[in-house]
């Protein structure tokens, strides 16, 4: 199943040739085209990285909490014992 990312992966040398060459074709030169082209694909990474982040759907636990009180072992104060 292709998602978003995957055409994002897709369309980052597209718009780099692309449009370096479209631009090429129609006069401009090389040396302004290649920046534009880059700058397009740079948008796509920035885009799919920063606006549509890759996101996890697995739901992570907490961590499971410290007892308290006089029967979790040592006093309050106490430097815990690492051995």
């Amino acid at each position: 199943m292709t998602g978003y990312h995957d055409y994002v992966l897709g369309l980052i040398p597209v718009a780099l040739l692309g449009i370096t060459f479209a631009l090429e074709g129609l006069g401009w030169s090389m040396q302004v085209a290649v920046p534009i082209g880059g700058a397009v694909a740079a948008g796509l990474v920035g885009h799919a990285m920063f606006v549509r982040g890759p996101v996890s759907d697995a739901v992570v636990p907490d961590s499971p909490a410290r007892p308290t009180g006089p029967d979790a072992g040592g006093s309050p104060g106490a430097p815990q014992n690492a051995d």
